[in-house]
């Protein structure tokens, strides 16, 4: 909430981010009056009841963020540091709020009765919403089949998925790779990619007779577990790769507000980031690598041991929240979109000094650029 009253004025006065932000005074109101009571069964009961409904009421939260967002850049112009602070907002802001509610899953899951609905098959012995025995081929295969079903949908056809099992101890790929996870966190992630990759072969390979397949790769080794996911959609070009992971930016179109939650295989270019973060939660990761002309290669990164799978939280400090006072960072060789936008700029005030100068300096200048 404090972190929210630091963005710039303008996203603040947007109508759906005034919304958001009500929602978290109105949870934060509700969830700090049980600081001062007994922790009677009436009492606990009661708190269970309120994080249910808490819960229920930040359901929407990513897209109504994502509206917000949506009605600053229809309504005003949007210069890079204010799209710097909104992406620095956004990831902290997201996460925390992954973490928010693996806390309330996990409590309503443990001691609210709820342990019936929880996810996964009967019978496995899940710990809340955390699986000891995940099983990765069966999450994979359950985010296949729910993408290609919207994929049939929209595209009335869909590429087959091939997996394979590698590992460093070779007994493990007979029994299936098991780690110690959340599967609907990975479910989110596997889901979002095949979305991605479904989409681009559909549209590459348009009007064929045979598309061809998705090929996720399940490799455990001594410290981490990749699942790398292959298609052959054509790829990316190299200058669009940075810009995969802003939530200002989408290769889809813009869904209106009638058909926001309809809209199958795109929605507001938040499934990529947001992904990321499921992945870095547990100190994971999520790596493109595109080809233009050929695919992309789409890797997940999860710790193989547990113990090192602690989560990953935003801090809020003084140096957090002088990020959002500070200007546009100098560029240098290590930062070259910083570079070619900072060397643009100088060009740019060259070219209009250039015409307030005598001849003889024009002709110096022109040399120098």
């Amino acid at each position: 909430m404090k972190e929210i009253a630091l963005l710039p004025e303008n996203l603040l006065r947007m109508p759906s981010v005034n919304l958001v932000n009500d929602w978290y005074m109105r949870s934060f109101q509700e969830i700090i009056e049980f600081e001062k009571r007994d922790a009677s069964s009436k009492t606990l009961e009661y708190f269970c009841s309120s994080l249910v409904k808490i819960r229920n009421r930040h359901t929407d939260v990513v897209e109504t963020m994502a509206q917000g967002v949506l009605e600053l850049k229809e309504s005003h112009d949007v210069d890079h540091h204010i799209e710097n602070s909104i992406q620095y907002f956004l990831d902290r802001f997201y996460m925390s709020r992954i973490s928010i509610r693996m806390l309330i899953n996990q409590h309503t899951l443990l001691f609210g009765g709820q342990l019936e609905n929880a996810p996964g098959p009967k019978g496995n012995q899940y710990i809340g919403c955390i699986d000891p025995q995940c099983d990765i081929v069966s999450v994979i295969k359950d985010a296949y089949e729910n993408a290609r079903f919207l994929c049939d949908q929209y595209y009335l056809d869909s590429p087959d998925l091939i997996i394979n099992e590698s590992s460093h101890n070779d007994l493990e790929p007979e029994r299936g790779i098991k780690i110690v996870y959340v599967p609907s966190h990975l479910y989110h992630m596997l889901f979002e990619l095949f979305k991605n990759s479904m989409r681009a072969v559909m549209e590459y390979h348009a009007c064929v007779d045979k598309y061809p397949p998705i090929i996720v790769t399940v490799s455990k080794g001594k410290e981490d577990i990749c699942l790398k996911m292959s298609d052959k959609g054509g790829g990316l070009p190299r200058s669009t790769m940075e810009h995969l992971f802003k939530y200002m930016y989408s290769t889809a179109p813009q869904p209106s507000k009638a058909d926001a939650h309809t809209v199958p295989l795109a929605g507001y270019g938040y499934g990529l980031p947001i992904s990321r973060l499921y992945a870095r939660y547990f100190h994971g990761d999520i790596v493109l690598l595109t080809c233009e002309g050929d695919g992309t290669d789409a890797v997940i990164y999860m710790k193989a041991l547990s113990n090192e799978a602690n989560e990953l939280l935003p801090i809020f400090n003084k140096s957090a929240s002088k990020f959002y006072r500070s200007t546009t960072p100098t560029g240098d060789w290590s930062n070259q979109s910083i570079v070619h936008m900072t060397s643009q700029r100088q060009i740019s005030i060259q070219q209009q000094k250039k015409h307030q100068l005598p001849q003889s300096c024009q002709e110096s200048l022109t040399g120098i650029i």
